[in-house]
């Protein structure tokens, strides 16, 4: 079967709610890792197959295929068409996904693969907020077929956190500790300049300004999201934020055309769901899946990102795996460096990506859950 590549990849800094990027317009955070993958690699603009984007709620200044728009912006060749995904927080994950399909499917050979989110200008409200003079107060307010199977349960991130972390026995306190480590993590990267490589500054901003010095006792301090949910809260949460990401996803064809060293094979994909009710327990057997279909064990996987959506998501997946956590988001995750939803995807890639070559392992392994209770798992094997 065709094979496809990872050449490059990269993402800008993320930047915290109401920071540095705030006022970017998503195009051209999204032009801004368009331009720059395009000029540090030998491959013609005009002969880029297509971009697909990745990009959640695409309203405001997120609507108008923000790819496509990004592309634009950038000053690229206008023949060069573009799509947007939403597949919820997995979106730019599935965006690779696609691209890869249409790599090894031998249709396409070079394709710009991302996401963009700029999470300050179009909060994670902002498209319920507009429904509901309409008289939609959630997705699933009106659909008979959905009552008529799931009944009046809560379809909500905040819910299922909760009764995850019931179900896994993990305490408030577990999971603030949790999320202190994932920030210490993240300042240790910084410090030591793992990210540097994979960063593309912009707007003045070269490095993550959303990881806190913060403490335990800090932490115990914050009311919970809601009085129902008495173990979730702001600390234990992954943060709103601002960023893009881009890879570079091309067919053996391209590699030997444009004379280019590739950096990773795509080594597997899938997509499974689970229980929406429970909507974030996916990545659990989304990964069992993904392993028995690739024909690997967890023993042979050298790192693992996994979206920190909350600290129970991730904490409940590796007490069922049993992988260990040294080897899980080794930097850091969304808790310390923002979950830009639409980004998320191809920037947890980007992150993987480098640390494999700064580490020198072999496979890395990313998945997250997503909305509805679905979760992306891709598997690569690092080049070279």
């Amino acid at each position: 079967m065709p094979e496809a590549y990872i050449v490059d990849a990269l993402r800008t800094p993320t930047g915290k709610r109401g920071g540095s990027l705030s006022q970017v317009h998503p195009a051209d955070l999204g032009a801004h890792v368009l331009k720059t993958l395009v000029e540090r690699n030998s491959i013609p603009a005009e002969d880029y197959d297509d971009v697909v984007f990745g990009c959640v709620d695409a309203v405001g200044p997120n609507a108008g295929v923000i790819s496509r728009s990004s592309w634009l912006a950038a000053g690229l060749p206008v023949h060069v068409p573009g799509t947007v995904i939403d597949r919820a927080c997995g979106s730019s994950q599935q965006a690779l996904h696609f691209a890869a399909q249409a790599v090894m499917s031998g249709t396409q050979d070079v394709v710009a693969v991302g996401g963009v989110q700029n999470m300050s200008l179009v909060p994670i409200a902002y498209a319920m907020t507009a429904a509901q003079p309409l008289g939609f107060t959630d997705p699933f307010s009106g659909s008979q077929g959905w009552k008529a199977r799931f009944g009046d349960q809560p379809v909500n991130q905040f819910y299922a956190a909760q009764i995850i972390a019931d179900k896994w026995e993990l305490s408030r306190s577990d999971m603030e500790a949790f999320a202190l480590e994932s920030h210490r993590r993240a300042l240790q990267a910084i410090d030591e300049g793992r990210f540097d490589r994979e960063i593309s500054p912009i707007a003045g901003l070269s490095k993550d300004e959303t990881p806190r010095q913060t403490t335990l006792e800090k932490m115990a301090t914050l009311q919970p999201v809601a009085p129902e949910f008495s173990k979730i809260t702001a600390a234990v949460s992954s943060q709103t934020c601002d960023a893009a990401s881009a890879v570079l996803i091309v067919s053996e064809a391209a590699l030997k055309r444009y004379d280019l060293k590739p950096r990773a094979r795509i080594r597997h994909m899938s997509v499974l769901a689970d229980d929406p009710i429970w909507h974030l327990t996916a990545p659990i057997p989304a990964t069992a899946a993904a392993l028995k279909k690739a024909g690997l064990s967890l023993q042979d996987i050298d790192l693992v990102e996994i979206n920190e959506a909350f600290a129970s998501v991730v904490q409940a997946w590796l007490k069922e795996t049993g992988f260990p956590h040294e080897k899980t988001n080794v930097n850091g995750g969304a808790i310390a460096l923002g979950h830009p939803l639409g980004a998320t995807g191809a920037k947890l890639m980007t992150t993987l990506l480098h640390e494999l070559e700064r580490t020198g392992g072999r496979y890395g392994m990313q998945t997250m859950c997503e909305g509805g209770g679905q979760a992306n798992v891709t598997i690569i094997e690092r080049l070279g």
